[in-house]
């Protein structure tokens, strides 16, 4: 079966397919093997270095506190970032110059500034304000750099969702007299929000990446600064670094598979609603190219 953007590939280029993953793996099982033999040279596999990571006190001294640290800068990020980000983008595609511009300062202000630096302007900032004490402001300036960072990210994937879509839709929406903003938020988000859900994921996986940021710099205790107290008690640098790698892995992936499911379950139910099919919604759904009697699409009757 075809798509819109490639053909289905035939006999040949499906052999090549094979090929080529039959090489990719016996190259990636070579790239193990060799990292595995360089570990055992330098005595990392040794039983004494990943021990603490099958008791309970690594776990519940070090990694888990420093997990919870993590999500929680995360959490509050991403609800401050999303329906911050969402507004910058709207006020953008407003047709009002004095609300269009300044919101497109700040956006371009924010996304051109390394996050990193935006912490320690915070963090800075937090410590000349002397209601905040010395052990909440590592959150503080965690959660503003990653705020005023990825909302201004946010912003720009908000406005290419809701400019991808049909100039049909907004023509509509004014032709049965919806107001600006009811076009907005009846019409055009919620066909946005689709589209623009894999961005908007990925920027929420480097949001609880870059928490990392914090406990380099600014000292806030989260995994990685949890990593490096509970490699200086085990002595144990390169399992502690593969251990956290992989507690981010798990994480990341986790989000990653929720939003596939909520994509895959709002793609559904805009079939089941009458909504504007994309390439792939048609291909899959032929009624919508054959028209069904009394629908007008296709054969329809008048």
């Amino acid at each position: 079966m075809s798509s819109v953007l490639y053909d289905t590939p035939g006999p040949r280029a499906q052999r090549r397919n094979v090929l080529f993953s039959v090489l990719f793996f016996l190259l990636l099982a070579l790239v193990l093997w060799w990292v595995w033999l360089k570990m055992d040279d330098k005595n990392q596999l040794e039983w004494a270095l990943w021990d603490p990571f099958f008791t309970g006190e690594a776990w519940n001294t070090y990694l888990l506190p420093g997990l919870g640290n993590t999500m929680k800068a995360a959490a509050l990020a991403m609800v401050i970032a999303l329906p911050l980000g969402a507004l910058l983008g709207i006020l953008r595609l407003s047709d009002h110059r004095w609300v269009r511009v300044p919101a497109g300062a700040v956006v371009e202000f924010f996304r051109a500034i390394p996050v990193l630096l935006l912490m320690l302007f915070a963090n800075e900032l937090y410590v000349q304000a002397s209601d905040i004490s010395s052990e909440d402001r590592p959150l503080y300036a965690v959660v503003t750099g990653l705020v005023l960072y990825n909302a201004s990210v946010l912003a720009e994937v908000v406005r290419a969702g809701i400019l991808s879509l049909p100039k049909g839709q907004t023509e509509a929406a004014q032709a049965i007299g919806l107001r600006k903003g009811q076009t907005m938020t009846s019409i055009l988000l919620p066909q946005a929000v689709t589209a623009m859900l894999p961005a908007i994921v990925s920027q929420l996986v480097v949001i609880v990446k870059d928490t990392a940021l914090g406990g380099v710099l600014i000292g806030f205790p989260e995994l990685l600064n949890a990593r490096s107290t509970l490699a200086a008690n085990y002595a144990n640098v390169v399992p502690s670094f593969i251990m956290v790698a992989i507690i981010f892995i798990v994480v990341n992936f986790a989000l990653t598979s929720f939003a596939s499911w909520l994509e895959d379950r709002l793609r559904r139910s805009k079939r089941s609603t009458g909504t504007v099919l994309g390439g792939e919604d048609v291909e899959d759904n032929p009624a919508a190219i054959a028209g069904t009697p009394g629908t007008g699409a296709g054969g329809g009757t008048v």
